[in-house]
């Protein structure tokens, strides 16, 4: 009986039943996750990304684990783009709840040899992507209540690291503008926050982590090993649920191993 009181509990406070979750860069890995969290918990996750393919493999890992979830495409660097798919989530489930900013591009170029176009389309995707989707998501939220908006930062947005210049701005900016949005929307229940992931092999860090990057990093991690891209569902639901996470904004949410509590 207690037991069974305990788990309606939990399911009550993390449950996201009746929920819509839009999860952009969700054909990622470590979106992809995400968006399998938020299907798990109960949500229905629109998939975003610019690959079909990778998309419906998303699809199909969210119906095997009994989820509902359906795809999108749309380019993060056009505004109509991203209007567009408001739009269609819109007709198809009445509103947006939750939206995770995921996108995302990298560059191990040395800084002396970043051109100005490099530059502006990592910050363009990377910082600009995430401002427009705010705008639109986060207007339809606050005409509709209130939501939760994840961006996801890097620890390389907290603290200066070697060969990511580019990346490490943009991301810095975007724990910087999740802060702002999250004072200025506070009162009408639209929460922001980052969801700041340690080091997570994925597709776009795999590029520079060679040999010796990969033992300063463990060197420098307590826990001593990489994240696993399930490790971000617990902190996902947290942000995304309006009540456990209703007391939440402006945070940014760490998950990293100790990586970032360390100094020599």
């Amino acid at each position: 009986m207690r037991y069974q009181w305990q788990m309606d509990y939990l399911h009550d406070l993390f449950s996201l039943e009746g929920k819509t979750a839009v999860v952009i860069g969700g054909t990622g890995v470590l979106c992809g996750e995400m968006a399998l969290g938020l299907a798990k918990a109960g949500a229905v996750v629109v998939v975003v990304g610019r690959s079909e393919e990778k998309g419906a493999e998303r699809l199909r890992e969210i119906d095997m684990a009994g989820g509902r979830a359906f795809f999108v495409p749309a380019d993060v660097a056009d505004r109509d783009s991203l209007q567009a798919l408001l739009d269609e989530v819109v007709a198809k489930q009445g509103r947006v709840d939750i939206l995770v900013n995921g996108a995302g591009v990298n560059s191990p170029t040395p800084v002396l040899e970043i051109e100005d176009e490099e530059f502006a389309r990592i910050l363009d995707i990377n910082l600009g992507a995430i401002l427009r989707s705010c705008q639109i998501f986060g207007r339809h939220m606050l005409e509709h209540g209130g939501g939760s908006i994840i961006n996801v930062g890097s620890i390389s947005g907290l603290g200066p690291l070697s060969r990511v210049f580019t990346y490490s701005a943009s991301k810095a900016a975007v724990h910087n503008l999740s802060k702002n949005l999250a004072r200025e929307w506070a009162e009408q229940k639209v929460r922001v926050n980052t969801l700041v992931p340690g080091f997570f092999p994925a597709e776009q860090n795999r590029k520079v982590l060679n040999e010796s990057r990969v033992a300063a990093i463990l060197g420098h991690t307590p826990a001593k090993r990489f994240g696993e891209a399930h490790e971000l569902i617990g902190a996902t639901l947290l942000l995304a649920s309006e009540k456990a996470g209703s007391f939440i904004t402006g945070i940014e949410m760490i998950v990293d191993g100790g990586f970032s509590a360390m100094s020599i």
